[in-house]
């Protein structure tokens, strides 16, 4: 089976939608995600939501080239969540024909934060959505260990986990326990690299994440050790923001380089060997 390599949003910015799907086709890849809601206040994202023209034409060259949106960022989860108000972005991701929902939990009472997770899940079922939670070691689910304990007592066929390299290197995740998470719990994962050690800070944490991460290969995280600890027909999403090599580069050759470091890394953890 050919694996999926879908084209994250951090990885094309500033392209919108139309474009990054277009660039998809042109390299290779065999998804695009989106972004269609801020990860913080002044995050950047693709108003898809609000605007129709940019959403049609985003479908059209959806259509016009069989590359899918895989995935859409990004629903936060507070202490105030209500499942209203994601109404909007659903049925968003359901025009786009999207698999997959992007969860972060920001509520620091997992119980709650259990329940908004299952409430969020059974908004998204209708449209054909799982729902996956994130972990990242500045949010309320910190490790994989929390992520899997939150989504098995949420219950919903729907709810799945999501392993990102970088998060999953710089938490109290081993590759033990991301190779012991359950297959129907898993949609897709992230692939990048970064520097090694962790920093001390969750501004430093956060930076890097948004601002500074690195092609697979060029960092210090054991991403062929991820990769065999995945299931082979996973898919891979490549989120690979930079703010000094992808404005340098632009988006078509950062993207170029990003999928050609991919495969890569998973050729050779399908080795079990690593070339010179």
């Amino acid at each position: 089976m050919t694996r999926v390599y879908s084209l994250a949003y951090l990885t094309s910015v500033p392209l919108a939608p139309p474009d990054a799907v277009v660039l998809a086709k042109k390299l290779g890849y065999q998804a695009i995600g989106v972004r269609i809601a801020p990860a913080a206040p002044s995050g950047d994202f693709s108003p898809l939501a609000t605007d129709a023209a940019m959403l049609r034409e985003t479908i059209r060259r959806i259509d016009d080239t069989g590359v899918p949106v895989f995935d859409v960022e990004i629903a936060r989860l507070g202490a105030d969540f209500k499942a209203d108000q994601f109404a909007s972005f659903l049925e968003t991701a359901g025009r786009l024909k999207a698999r997959a929902i992007l969860v972060a939990g920001d509520d620091p009472d997992e119980a709650r934060l259990t329940e908004s997770f299952a409430a969020f899940c059974r908004a998204a079922a209708p449209y054909g959505l799982t729902a996956d939670l994130e972990f990242m070691p500045w949010t309320a689910v910190k490790n994989a260990k929390a992520a899997l304990r939150i989504v098995t007592n949420a219950g919903e066929p729907n709810g799945r986990i999501l392993v990102d390299s970088l998060h999953a290197a710089r938490s109290a995740t081993s590759l033990d326990e991301i190779a012991s998470l359950p297959r129907q719990l898993l949609s897709y994962a992230q692939l990048c690299d970064a520097p090694a050690g962790i920093p001390a800070t969750n501004d430093e944490l956060i930076h890097t994440a948004r601002c500074a991460r690195l092609l697979p290969g060029d960092g210090a995280i054991d991403l062929r050790g991820l990769v065999r600890a995945l299931p082979g027909d996973l898919p891979l999403s490549l989120e690979i923001p930079n703010d000094e090599w992808l404005p340098k580069l632009g988006a078509e050759e950062w993207g170029r380089r990003a999928l050609a470091a991919a495969r890569r890394i998973v050729a050779e953890a399908a080795e079990g060997r690593v070339t010179a």
